[in-house]
């Protein structure tokens, strides 16, 4: 009877320790926790999600206009060193002498009186959005524009500190490279081409390539060659600033000496067409002087100046031919473009219904800067099938198509394009203008768009995919992050060890090498979380 009573609590023993023993649970995947924690900032607001994603990898910006991209306290300490005066009127630099309503820049560093902070306070406003509120007569788009004006005139010794600034917000902010829109000297270039002068035939319809190869001839036999090496010397020279400023390939390496930097060179699309031109011919001279000469510099092209200005509208179309032309002539340069950058009733109605469909089919666009209008273009549908089609990327900027032309939320295509699979990445455009950075704008997105972790993470692999770096890309298949080339499968994505066949592929792409760090970056990121 004893020995059944203890048999009976021995299997009572035993039943009881099995359900009490808890049950293995499931190891979470890096990616996973990270998804946890993202929905959890996403719950605690825009701070929380602000300090999640500030070190979220996020690759590259590729569209940053440098002189937008720097603050105005820069600006204004730059004026200082440059003996420039304040106009206390008109809030803008202006050279000496600083006499009545020009007080000199330098009055504004150091201790400072009270009237000095004020006219500071006031100096940065205009430099800028802070502070802006629409008024009658004066938009955010007239406010935007006109801060460009107001710190010209400032030397070009400071390119090398004004990258560096762009190459430390970048690195705070976790990202890896940057592309960086540049206007080089192109006097001699525009001396010539009024020197030879613009037909009235060849703004007319039937302008042909004829007329552009007889054109370009002619610039090149009278010499605008001459000046591709002050335009490529002018790079070279700043980036020499740069890691000086950083202490780059030393003990003391700052970390923003890890941020890639290319150039695209900027054309300024509101000039006359003799001067866009030989300005688009000298650019895309220089850009593949620089690709053929390897190791960085100019990587592409683009147009720039607000595209709802007159000549910008008034020459659209001859533009795109100019680029077809040349692209037919320099098929390796790269194009990027400002396209549909405009808002209803900016421009008349039938000046929406063009320009992204005649630069990406004209123009040769491989990536297009805002496309905000693209909805009022003729047979948009058609058009966002093609550009998918294309892998023609947007790069999307949420802030300054809010400040410029009030387009934001569901009056935005963002979330129509990621609908009918176009590639996006976003961008900040104008950083230190805007008051911004690369962060706020993937929080912007996050929250208006309600995105997920792993849209995150499309959204900075889609950058690097479009990129503008040599080489052939890390993914088998354009814009689909599934499956790695067939030298890499089988590899951990990122990983410090890749199989010989992996490594000898990352050697010769400098594009693959890049979208392996930004694997590596996630990876480290996840495992953090």
């Amino acid at each position: 009877m004893r020995r059944n009573v203890s048999l009976v609590a021995l299997l009572t023993l035993a039943a009881s320790t099995l359900i009490a023993q808890p049950r293995p649970v499931p190891q979470m995947s890096g990616e996973a926790r990270a998804a946890r924690a993202y929905e959890a900032a996403v719950r605690g607001g825009p701070l929380t999600l602000y300090a999640f994603l500030v070190k979220f990898p996020k690759g590259t910006d590729l569209h940053v206009h440098i002189s937008g991209a720097v603050y105005a306290e820069t600006f204004i300490r730059d004026a200082g060193e440059d003996g420039l005066c304040v106009d206390t009127v008109a809030l803008k630099l202006a050279s000496p002498p600083c006499a009545g309503n020009l007080v000199p820049a330098s009055s504004l560093s150091g201790d400072m009186t009270a009237a000095g902070q004020t006219l500071y306070d006031k100096l940065i406003d205009s430099f800028s959005m802070r502070s802006y509120v629409p008024s009658e007569g004066w938009s955010g788009h007239d406010q935007f524009f006109a801060t460009f004006g107001r710190f010209g005139g400032l030397s070009g010794n400071h390119l090398g500190e004004w990258i560096d600034e762009i190459a430390r917000r970048a690195a705070w902010q976790n990202e890896q490279y940057l592309e960086l829109m540049d206007t080089p000297p192109f006097d001699h270039a525009k001396k010539i081409a009024y020197e030879i002068g613009w037909s009235a035939e060849m703004s007319g319809p039937d302008v042909s390539a004829t007329d552009f190869a007889r054109l370009r001839r002619e610039l090149l036999a009278r010499g605008l060659r001459d000046e591709i090496d002050a335009d490529r010397e002018e790079v070279r020279k700043a980036e020499a600033q740069r890691e000086h400023l950083e202490h780059c390939r030393t003990a003391q390496a700052a970390p923003a000496c890890r941020v890639e930097i290319r150039y695209i060179y900027q054309v300024l699309r509101g000039n006359p067409p003799e001067e866009v031109f030989a300005q688009t011919l000298l650019g895309f001279e220089t850009v593949e002087a620089d690709m053929n000469a390897g190791g960085g510099g100019f990587v592409g092209i683009n147009f720039v100046m607000p595209e709802d200005g007159y000549i910008a509208m008034r020459d659209y179309t001859l533009q795109m031919k100019m680029l077809d032309y040349l692209h037919s002539v320099y098929p390796k340069v790269h194009i990027t473009l400002h396209a549909g950058e405009l808002a209803p009733g900016m421009v008349p109605p039938t000046g929406l219904r063009f320009h992204i469909r005649q630069a990406v089919e004209l123009g040769h666009a491989e990536r297009i800067g805002h496309g905000v209008d693209v909805m009022y273009e003729d047979d948009p549908w058609q058009l966002l099938k093609e550009m998918a089609e294309r892998h023609v990327m947007v790069e999307i900027n949420l802030t300054s198509n809010a400040v410029i032309l009030g387009i934001k939320g569901d009056e935005h295509p963002f979330p129509i394009y990621r609908e009918m699979h176009v590639p996006v990445a976003l961008s900040t455009d104008d950083e230190g203008v805007s008051r911004i950075d690369l962060t706020h704008e993937y929080v912007m997105a996050a929250r208006e768009y309600h995105l997920s972790y792993a849209d995150m993470k499309e959204l900075a692999r889609t950058g690097m995919e479009h990129d503008f770096l040599p080489g052939t890309s890390l993914w088998a298949r354009p814009d689909d992050f599934n499956e790695p080339v067939a030298a890499c499968q089988g590899q951990v994505l990122g990983g410090d060890r890749p199989a010989e066949s992996c490594k000898a592929f990352l050697g010769k792409s400098e594009k693959a090498a890049a979208q392996w760090d930004l694997e590596r970056r996630l990876r480290g990121f996840e495992e953090w979380q």
